[in-house]
């Protein structure tokens, strides 16, 4: 299983949102690419990088400094925020993402995202993003009316191979995630025609989360605020992950 350390990017800088609120931030960083480095260094073989500004705002607003991350490491990145066509996608992985995230496009414009599958089959990967069990678009800022497993049918049906799935209620709290959830998710995915790889997201501050999000079956761990404040440190997750 992966540990995946995330990087969030607002104004250029390296911050965490409390449960996606674009007005409760803490800025951890001023330098993305020096977080990226100190988590690459620390053992991650993975990042996961996102412009929250085009995530807010439907545009990449930080490209710039994703491109400068993506050519300061040489783990795989993963890189969402703000894509929502095709050309986004292909800039990015030939900036050198090794996989493109799309979250708002996968519910308001499918039609995109069936043409960026057929175009970049496994790089793509899609944030299904959940609150109450219903779909959050636009960073978070809206609740749609699809259920997050009824989503999930729908990307399996287009052929989308990776998804990573957050509860919105438990990201940047570091109360624990949403095990319930995951494992309906997990389970949900598992007895589709194609089943996909689940990663999970949101809340993870703890060995003993990881342990148990492992045994459940997920894919990987994307892990934000409990490395930054120290809550959890990068080389027990990692142990954890293998163990």
């Amino acid at each position: 299983m992966e540990i995946i350390p995330a990087i969030d990017i607002r104004g250029g800088r390296c911050v965490r949102l409390d449960q996606g609120d674009y007005d409760r931030e803490t800025v951890f960083a001023d330098d993305p690419v020096e977080v990226a480095q100190r988590w690459e260094k620390a053992g991650a073989k993975r990042l996961h990088v996102v412009d929250l500004d085009g995530a807010r705002d439907g545009k990449p607003q930080n490209e710039d400094v994703i491109r400068r991350v993506l050519e300061a490491v040489s783990v795989a990145v993963q890189v969402g925020g703000g894509v929502r066509d095709v050309s986004v996608i292909d800039r990015y992985v030939k900036a050198g993402a090794d996989r493109v995230a799309m979250g708002t496009a996968a519910v308001k414009d499918q039609t995109t995202l069936v043409n960026a599958v057929s175009l970049f089959r496994g790089r793509i990967i899609v944030g299904v993003d959940a609150r109450d069990g219903m779909v959050a678009t636009e960073g978070w800022r809206e609740t749609s009316e699809v259920r997050a497993l009824d989503l999930v049918r729908q990307l399996s049906e287009f052929g989308v191979e990776r998804i990573f799935y957050t509860d919105i209620s438990r990201d940047g709290m570091l109360g624990g995630p949403n095990f319930l959830a995951i494992q309906e998710v997990v389970e949900h995915v598992a007895g589709l025609p194609s089943p996909m790889a689940v990663i999970a997201s949101g809340g993870v501050s703890a060995v003993e989360h990881i342990e148990r999000l492992r045994l459940i079956g997920v894919e990987g761990v994307i892990i934000g605020k409990a490395l930054y404040t120290g809550a959890l440190d990068i080389s027990e997750a990692l142990a954890a992950a293998k163990s």
